[in-house]
């Protein structure tokens, strides 16, 4: 995954996607209103239709409320990894500053730094199971009525066409309850289609919607372990690997600092060779210096015939 991906606000995508839906549905819903207030509330003779209807359109309401409500949370979890990525790349001391501190990136940072200054072991694969668990919980309502929401629709049918069956009774106990029994029949089969069509349309947007939100989860999760590999292990977890590196760096060091002393030595032996040699010279040149100031003074006193030093 690259920076860019990473990056990438899904869920902000998907609210956008959510928002939509909301304002076709209630377009549509306008816009056939008058169809629909005859198929579900006109010429009902029992209130069977409205109640199970109206469950089925509660149970999807409720269950689209919950998906938001996620939607939103994994939007603020996005920006906090945005915010993180940006304090890493800008160098600042602490990559968490300016993050909400119950934002999972935080958290996990919090984790491994409290792990790290504990000496401890820190296990990636241990923290992203942990996450992975921690976040699917979080889908539990929701997975349950994505579950039950066709089923529904499948009791909603069983009911309906129990009241059919009632109706087909009377029919044919008595003729002169024939009229109800046919219209107890007719209603039955209408509120059987009604809710199996109400629990199929609910099913198909709530489950959209449902692997939207569970697409936008792993890819929250992805990031935070992407950070996490990227980021925060180089940072706290020595491995193995990394310590045989800095050994062999230290010891090419050591090399390096070795061959140079030895040159820093040979180039002092070598001064002290000249200097040696030079001291010598000098040396046999003040010993000529004497032996010929000696002889001029012998000349001196030839020439000028004067006293030798040891003459009375």
């Amino acid at each position: 995954m690259d920076t860019h991906r990473l990056l990438t606000r899904l869920s902000h995508r998907i609210l956008l996607q959510f928002l939509l839906a909301i304002i076709l549905v209630a377009a549509a819903i306008t816009y056939n209103a008058e169809f629909l207030k005859q198929f579900y509330l006109e010429n009902q003779q029992t209130q069977t239709g409205i109640i199970l209807n109206s469950i089925i359109v509660g149970i999807l309401l409720f269950g689209l409320l919950n998906l938001l409500f996620l939607l939103l949370r994994y939007n603020r979890e996005e920006s906090a990894i945005a915010g993180f990525v940006e304090n890493v790349e800008a160098i600042r001391k602490d990559p968490t500053e300016g993050l909400n501190v119950h934002s999972l990136i935080v958290k996990r940072f919090a984790t491994m730094k409290s792990i790290n200054t504990a000496h401890g072991e820190i296990n990636h694969n241990a923290l992203a199971a942990m996450l992975t668990a921690d976040e699917s919980t979080r889908l539990g309502i929701v997975r349950f009525i994505n579950n039950i929401l066709i089923l529904t629709g499948v009791f909603g049918t069983i009911v309906s066409l129990s009241i059919a069956l009632i109706g087909a009774s009377d029919l044919i106990d008595t003729a002169s309850s024939g009229l109800e029994g046919m219209g107890l029949v007719i209603h039955g089969m209408s509120t059987a289609l009604s809710t199996t069509i109400t629990a199929i349309v609910s099913y198909a947007l709530f489950g959209y919607f449902y692997l939207r939100v569970r697409d936008v989860q792993v890819h929250l999760i992805s990031g935070i372990e992407h950070l996490t590999s990227v980021y925060l292990i180089p940072k706290f977890v020595k491995r193995s690997e990394d310590i045989v590196n800095q050994m062999a760096g230290l010891i090419k060091g050591i090399i390096r600092a070795t061959e140079k002393m030895t040159e820093t030595q040979e180039t002092y032996q070598a001064s002290a060779s000249i200097l040696h040699q030079t001291i010598s010279s000098n040396k046999e040149q003040m010993d000529n210096l004497s032996n010929d100031i000696t002889i001029i003074k012998k000349l001196l006193r030839e020439g000028f015939r004067l006293p030798g030093p040891f003459d009375q």
